[in-house]
């Protein structure tokens, strides 16, 4: 039976997406930005036990070398975090399809689809395919949250269950991407124009960060490229913020208000009808 490990599942959001949705986050990532606000989820336990005789509330435990995280116990103190030895912590755990159900069934009549997240979700694409099937009975919409490092264009199966995806460009320039993720963006180009093709992208967006990247190149031809898809595609513009960052991989301070206004008038400019800042 396959499982998937989920880090967190949000019975309601409003920022994950249209309307009221349910956002499950997995763990894991293939991506290691610079900026990563939630880096905790990008590696694996690798069972080394050190939060079990960190944690303060006994909720972390050593099953036969396995660690055992109680969220019933947790206080989310996050120090399990600061002391993990692959900065990951034990907050996670392994579910199945119907185990990730039962909580959105629990909370169906108030949303109105489930979003899927990360880390990156795609990377555990199987395991995806099995719960949107199963979500789609429901009917549900489903919308993923994506770096974009998975081919949409060799996995049918998962996009044509998912109905939107909402994917990040984190950098137009192939070098700048490899510097700030640790790879290219040939694949993340390649799924904006697929995806946009097939009318299954719902938003693109680039997090401006100051004195890392070419903001205002990016920006540009990021936007030229939804101009060409579909200028009613909306671009989000996001702030770079220093909560949750980490400061040994990062240094540098959050956009100015009349930055973002002229990125946003830049994309605008090129034809994007749909551009937010947040």
């Amino acid at each position: 039976m396959l499982k998937g490990i989920v880090r967190k599942i949000i019975p309601f959001s409003f920022v994950d997406g249209p309307g009221n949705r349910a956002a499950v986050f997995f763990q894991g990532c293939n991506f290691d930005c610079l900026y990563c606000h939630n880096p905790e989820t990008i590696k694996g336990c690798v069972q080394c036990g050190t939060c079990v005789d960190n944690c303060p509330y006994g909720a972390i435990s050593l099953n036969e070398k396995s660690v055992v995280w109680n969220p019933e116990k947790c206080e989310d103190c996050g120090l399990c975090v600061k002391v993990c030895k692959n900065h990951c912590g034990p907050k996670f755990r392994n579910m199945t399809a119907d185990d990730i159900l039962e909580q959105i069934l629990k909370v169906k009549p108030f949303i109105s689809g489930i979003t899927v997240s990360g880390g990156e979700c795609t990377l555990q694409w199987k395991f995806l395919v099995e719960l949107f099937k199963k979500v789609k009975k429901l009917g549900l919409t489903i919308f993923v949250d994506s770096n974009g490092s998975t081919d949409f264009r060799q996995h049918k199966e998962l996009t044509d269950l998912l109905d939107m995806v909402m994917l990040d460009i984190k950098s137009f320039d192939k070098d700048e991407h490899k510097m700030l993720t640790g790879r290219d963006n040939d694949i993340v180009i390649g799924n904006a124009k697929y995806l946009g093709s097939i009318n299954k992208l719902y938003e693109i967006r680039t997090v401006i960060v100051p004195e890392v990247l070419d903001n205002y190149r990016n920006v540009d031809e990021i936007s030229k490229i939804i101009a060409s898809i579909n200028p009613k595609i909306r671009y989000k513009l996001i702030k770079y913020r220093t909560i949750g960052t980490r400061t040994d991989k990062i240094n540098t301070q959050q956009p100015t208000d009349e930055m973002m206004e002229q990125l946003k008038t830049k994309a605008c400019n090129n034809g994007c009808e749909n551009i937010v800042i947040v």
